[in-house]
């Protein structure tokens, strides 16, 4: 079936062109099954460079000769954009990656028998090691349903959620690999505080972060034992730990991901 989907995104931003680098690299599409549409020649020209796919300005243009329609524009932008692509819209899967705009909206806007799927990726995918949850409508097929889940999963792991559980992970796994960088920067910070070259620090701290995750996903072990494995009675990783916990970092960790939902659902609101 993948063989004759032709995918099309409206918007060609990050998400956009990593997701199709993605979808590429796995074999799941071919340059001449994808093209996007997107406002600003910029945003085009890097799509187009990047994937080896077309980009153009005319979104109804893309919604006609596609499959599956990728709805990839800002929560704020999608309202005027499904005006403006409603009068061409036929039977064509509608995906939307954009943060907090629900199924009902879409539905609403687009439609109530059309065919909608509403995902949260990341940009991950772009080298196979995305985090994704999805939800369909109920006018999905099983078979919109297996390509979405097969699309989501060749670029990493993919969950099916009740939809109103998306917006946590867009708080969580969406805005999250931010919050790794973040904290890769500060280890890497801390090797450079201690005496280590700086591109030493980055690697190793982003090596131990890898191999952290690795730990957890392949043992599938709770993470506070795994922690338990290295902090031995009176050593240098339980000093460490003592300090991380007297500078709140698990409660500001938790409070990130919970503003990040919050904000999702305000964005679905706007």
């Amino acid at each position: 079936m993948m063989d004759s989907l032709n995918v099309g995104f409206l918007g060609a931003g990050r998400m956009a062109t990593a997701l199709t680098i993605g979808w590429l690299r796995a074999g799941l599409l071919q340059s001449g099954q994808c093209r996007a549409s997107d406002p600003m020649p910029s945003a085009r020209q890097a799509f187009a460079q990047e994937t080896g796919c077309e980009a153009c300005a005319d979104n109804r243009a893309v919604v006609a000769t596609s499959d599956l329609v990728v709805l990839a524009v800002k929560p704020q932008s999608m309202a005027a954009l499904l005006e403006e692509i409603r009068p061409v819209v036929k039977d064509q899967l509608f995906v939307s990656i954009a943060a907090g705009i629900t199924l009902r909206q879409l539905a609403e806007r687009l439609g109530s028998e059309k065919r909608l799927v509403r995902v949260m990726p990341n940009t991950p995918c772009l080298i196979g090691a995305s985090a994704s949850g999805y939800s369909p409508n109920e006018k999905a097929t099983n078979e919109d349903i297996a390509s979405v889940d097969r699309l989501l999963k060749a670029v990493g792991v993919a969950f099916r959620l009740p939809e109103h559980l998306l917006d946590a992970v867009t708080g969580l796994s969406g805005s999250g690999p931010a919050f790794v960088y973040l904290t890769i920067e500060a280890l890497s910070d801390g090797g450079v505080r201690v005496g280590l070259p700086r591109d030493v620090a980055t690697a190793l701290a982003a090596q131990t972060v890898l191999g952290a995750a690795k730990m957890v996903l392949e043992t599938r072990t709770h993470p506070g034992v795994l922690k338990d494995m290295v902090a031995s009675p009176g050593g240098t990783t339980i000093a460490g730990l003592h300090a991380l916990e007297r500078g709140g970092v698990r409660g500001a960790l938790m409070d990130a991901v919970e503003a990040a939902t919050r904000r999702a659902v305000e964005l679905g609101k706007a």
